[in-house]
Order: C-alpha cells, then sequence, then structure tokens
C-alpha cells in the first residue's frame, strides 16, 4: 500500500503541479467545465465597515467622520477612520469615545411596542426594546442587485450580509473571446483540432490592475502582506489574462457601487473561493501558501488544527506537505484546491426569523402580548417588503411554540388569516390567540427568550429557554436575520409515505409499525425525530429484555448486528485527540 506521507522535499518541487495547465481551444470553447476550468476565475467581494458605511450613508455624513455602530454598551462595527484611533469592536462605548474624543456612536434601530417601524430611539433599551438590522439587509441587497446586473452570465453567491462571491469565468471568457477573437476559431493547422493549445498569450500590465501577490517573496516577506511589482511578462499565461480581465470588470462594479450607493469595497480574485483574498496567479499560490498559518485556513482550525500542530510540530502550510494524496482532502486544501462551486441562493423564503433573548423571563402570561407585539412588527415589516418583488409571498399558518422551564415545549398551530395587508396587528392577533390556548389559566410561566419565524411555509413563535436559544444562534451565521425559502405549502390532506416514516417505523424483527402518539408529533422536525430515534431505542430494549429473559444459560445476548466485544485499540496519531472522554 502506498504510503499516506512523502518526504517534505520531494513534495516541494511536485505539489502544485496543476498551476500550469494546457489551455486548449476546447477549455476556452466549452461552457459546462464547472469547477474544473482551468480558465475559472472567482472573487470575493467584502463592504468596507458595512454597519458603520450603512450608517453614514444614511445621515449623510462625510466619509473621513469616525463612526460605530452601537448595539446596547458593545460595538458592532468600527468605520476605518475610527480604527485610525486604536478604536475596535472589543472596545465598550466610553473606552471607545476617550480613544476618539469625536467619535460619533450610532445605536443600531430597535422596535418597541407601539410602532410599526425601528426607530433610532433615545430611551432604548434592552427590557423593552428589539434589534432591527432590516436597514443593513436592504443596503446588501441593493449591492447584490448591482453584481447580477453588471454580471448577468456570471454567478453571484452572497456569503453574509456584506459579503458575496462572484463567478466570473463566463463573463471573462465572454470578454477573451471579444478582445482576441482569433480565439474563436481553430486553426486549420492546428495539429490536434480543437485540442490544440491556445497560441501564447499577450503581455499585461499588472500595475494597472490592482494588489497582486508576486511570483517569488523576498526573504521576510510575509505571504499576506500588500504587495505591487511581480514579474516580467514572458511568464504570462492565458489564465493570468483571464484574472486581468476579472480584475477590470470588477473595479468597474466597484467603483459604480461607491458612486450610485455610497459604499467602498474590496475585492481578492484567483482560481477559487479558498484563495480569492488578493489578486492571486496561479504561479504565485506556492510562495503564498507555504509560510502561511495553516490553522488559518477553512475547516483546518479549531480542533483538528490544534491536533494536527501538536502531532506533527507544524504551524505552517509548508510543515504539512508531509500529508500525500491519500489524505486527498488535507492535501488538496494545503495546496489552494478548493472545488466549491459558486452558487446564487433562492430568492424566495421559506421562513423568516425574529427573535429576542430577554433578558429577565416572562412570569405572568400577560407580559408575553407585549413582546409577540415587538416581534409582530418586525414580521410584518420584512413580510411586506419581500411581497414588494414577490407579489404572490403568503404565509400559510402560523404556529406558536411554548417553553415553561424545561419541560417539553407544547405548540398550537392555526390557518394564517387572509387580509388585504398583513398589518402588526394582524399577526400579533392571531399570535395572542394562540398564546392563550397555550398558557391557559396559569398564573406563573418562565420564558426567557421567544422567537417568532414566519414564511411561505409558516409564521412560528418560538418561545424557548435561553439555553436552547444560544445553541440554536451558535449554528447561525453572523448576519442572524437572514430568511431561508421554500414554496412549500401546508395541505389539508392524505399523508405521504415520507410524512408517516417521519413518525413511525417498522420493526425488522416483530414486523411491527410503531409509531409516535398524537400529541408527540408536536414541535420542529428535529424534535420529532429526536422522539423517534427514543422511541426505536426503547423498542429494541423491549426486544433485548426478552432475549435475556428467555436465555436458558443466563448469559447476555449479543444484539442483532452488532458483533462481541473485541479488545480496545489505542486510537494512533490525530484520532487520540478526538477520545471521548
Amino acid at each position: 500500500m502506498k504510503s499516506p506521507w512523502k518526504g517534505k522535499a520531494k513534495a516541494m518541487n511536485q505539489d502544485y503541479d496543476d498551476l500550469r495547465p494546457t489551455i486548449t481551444y476546447r477549455h476556452l470553447l466549452s461552457n459546462n467545465l464547472g469547477v474544473r476550468d482551468p480558465l475559472r476565475v472567482v472573487a470575493l467581494c467584502d463592504s468596507d465597515a458595512f454597519y458603520a458605511a450603512c450608517e453614514r450613508v444614511r445621515l449623510g455624513l462625510d466619509s473621513s467622520v469616525p463612526i460605530v455602530v452601537q448595539q446596547w454598551e458593545s460595538l458592532i462595527a468600527v468605520s476605518y477612520p475610527a480604527r485610525e484611533f486604536g478604536v475596535s469592536r472589543m472596545d465598550k462605548i466610553k473606552d471607545a469615545k476617550k480613544k476618539c474624543p469625536n467619535l460619533l456612536a450610532v445605536h443600531v434601530a430597535t422596535y418597541k411596542e407601539g410602532e410599526k417601524e425601528p426607530g433610532y430611539w433615545k430611551d432604548f433599551d434592552t427590557r423593552t426594546h428589539k434589534v432591527s438590522l432590516d436597514l443593513y439587509r436592504r443596503e446588501s441587497n441593493k449591492i447584490i442587485t448591482m453584481f447580477k446586473e453588471a454580471l448577468p452570465t456570471g454567478e453571484v453567491e452572497k456569503a453574509s450580509i456584506d459579503e458575496a462571491f462572484i463567478d466570473f469565468t463566463r463573463p471573462v471568457r465572454d470578454k477573451l473571446l471579444e478582445r482576441y477573437p482569433y480565439l474563436a476559431q481553430v486553426p486549420a493547422d492546428a495539429s490536434n483540432g480543437i485540442d490544440s493549445p491556445l497560441p501564447p498569450p499577450p503581455p499585461i500590465d499588472w500595475d494597472d490592475i490592482g494588489t497582486v501577490i508576486p511570483v517569488s517573496l523576498s526573504q521576510g516577506t510575509d505571504s499576506a502582506s500588500e504587495h505591487s511589482h511581480v514579474e516580467a511578462d514572458g511568464d504570462t499565461t492565458w489564465h493570468d489574462v483571464a484574472l486581468s480581465i476579472a480584475a477590470e470588470l470588477m473595479r468597474k462594479i466597484r467603483e459604480d457601487i461607491h458612486s450610485k450607493l455610497g459604499y467602498t469595497t474590496s475585492a481578492g480574485i484567483a482560481r477559487n473561493k479558498f484563495l480569492a483574498k488578493t489578486i492571486l496567479r496561479n504561479d504565485a499560490i506556492p510562495n503564498y501558501l507555504r509560510p502561511l498559518a495553516f490553522q488559518k485556513i477553512r475547516f483546518l482550525g479549531g480542533k483538528l488544527g490544534d491536533a494536527l500542530a501538536k502531532e506533527y510540530d507544524a504551524s505552517t502550510v509548508g510543515d504539512l506537505f508531509k500529508f500525500g494524496e491519500n489524505a486527498l482532502w488535507v492535501y488538496e486544501f494545503l495546496r489552494g484546491i478548493d472545488r466549491t462551486e459558486v452558487k446564487e441562493k433562492s430568492a424566495l423564503f421559506k421562513s423568516m426569523l425574529a427573535s429576542k433573548n430577554l433578558p429577565k423571563p416572562i412570569t405572568q402570561p400577560s407580559d408575553g402580548h407585549q413582546w409577540i407585539r415587538v416581534l409582530a412588527a418586525e414580521l410584518a415589516l420584512r413580510l411586506n417588503d419581500a411581497r414588494e418583488s414577490m407579489p404572490t409571498l403568503w404565509p400559510k399558518t402560523i404556529v406558536l411554540h411554548a417553553r415553561k422551564g424545561y419541560e417539553t415545549s407544547r405548540s398550537k398551530q392555526a390557518t394564517f388569516p387572509f387580509v388585504r395587508d398583513v398589518s402588526v396587528d394582524v399577526i400579533a392577533t392571531a399570535a395572542d390567540k394562540l398564546w392563550k390556548e397555550l398558557t391557559g389559566d396559569a398564573k406563573v410561566v418562565n420564558i426567557t427568550s421567544e422567537k417568532a419565524e414566519m414564511g411561505q411555509k409558516s409564521i412560528e413563535g418560538f418561545f424557548t429557554t435561553r439555553d436552547i436559544q444560544q445553541q440554536t444562534s451558535l449554528k447561525r451565521s453572523r448576519e442572524e436575520d437572514e430568511p431561508l425559502v421554500s414554496l412549500e405549502n401546508i395541505d389539508v390532506a392524505p399523508p405521504k409515505s415520507s410524512d408517516v416514516e417521519a413518525v413511525s417505523f417498522k420493526c425488522p424483527r416483530c414486523r411491527k409499525t410503531i409509531a409516535l402518539r398524537e400529541v408527540q408529533v408536536t414541535g420542529g422536525p428535529n424534535e420529532v425525530a429526536q422522539r423517534l430515534a427514543t422511541l426505536r431505542s426503547e423498542h429494541d430494549d423491549f426486544h433485548f429484555a426478552q432475549d435475556l429473559a428467555n436465555s436458558n444459560d443466563g448469559s447476555v445476548p449479543v444484539p442483532r448486528g452488532s458483533s462481541p466485544k473485541r479488545k480496545k485499540v489505542e486510537p494512533k496519531g490525530i484520532a487520540k485527540f478526538f477520545i471521548k472522554k
């Protein structure tokens, strides 16, 4: 068996053998090569200090004004002029103003009871108000729209509220054929026909392109620092030409965004999503990656990164070149190979989420109505905004979940009322009825956080304990309010086979169909799946107990599908860092 390791000296000269592929007419004239296209070009565009920029544009301020965006006592955005004074997001507002006396602090807009829209109130209070990110979401959508309008044949993927990946491959190919029309036809004397290599590319003036990582880094140079000078044009490839064209297109779009919307942006361009940090030529990839701390690479940080660092005494990408091709995933990432596609996310809405972590638990059922109205205001505004571009968008049901302390969550559901216009009163009234049904005659409740979710399929309000809310938030991106999307409807029709399977299973031993009780199929799909797993385990225990009782020699039977207990094998390598304790 071939060893998954190989020596460093051997690896250094062979590890980037795909950086100068022979590009043929077939590559240029094909439209379906996907992530393996040797002319693939991907950009990552990032809006600079986006939340702070949104507030600066909203207030009509000069770009030199130092500004921070505040959420309660914390800072969530710091403009570049404010950073020059040493202000960071880790500072408290009082400390930030000491560093920068002229600092303008703007608190993020908030919803409060009795108001249909969020506002910039002077009396903001976490006990009575809820944060709104609606302004930033709207401005983000404007920028994404400009990307799409400028690149109708490109692919735009929203990575976060202030970042987007752009696949320039098709727009760049169109520009290549426009500028060099002789490439559109395979020469009659081409030895291999359409599989013949393209002629040598023209020289490129990199000085007008932007910040370009050089092929050879000088001693002591950080691979991530800025560079402007690169090698002579004799080393130019057709992929370099593609990069330069993408850089031109990207610069034009950034200029349009600044002139029309007032936002400055930064962009990186390379052959894939992973490397799109600066303008990175293929030939520059080895010297750019080798000194890079490998734990900064996506998926190679955290516990896995710590394990690799300790086991192999490694800190940089170059230190880990001992990984061979049998460790394909690590092998490719260390060499800048990323086959992830740039995919546009659907513009339809499956759900909209509004949530609030309560500083103090709700103890009286009547207190729940206040927060229902606050959450309803946000959902009404967002649904009406969405319906401007999708008039047919309409919620089907409203579901309210309530959790009292650590008890199992209970829920009530009703058809969402069909009205001419969705208002705060419509949503709040429907939710209030379900709230009353859930709390009943209870005089004391214990609700520590609230969520309201609505969408094409359903509007849901969740009232869960704080620990559950925190677990959920850990799985979400920085843009907590980012809606998901679907066109599913809730019908009053016989259940499909997949629905039955979701609440029952057929035991292979007794051939019986074991199903959850009616009261157990309420709640979210994760809760139902967990209950079904518990029911399956309990049923297996029932058979195991029967086998034990029927055993003549008193020995413990081995469950079907399992094997006798084997001698414990000590894990080796990085596996020992992942032992359950």
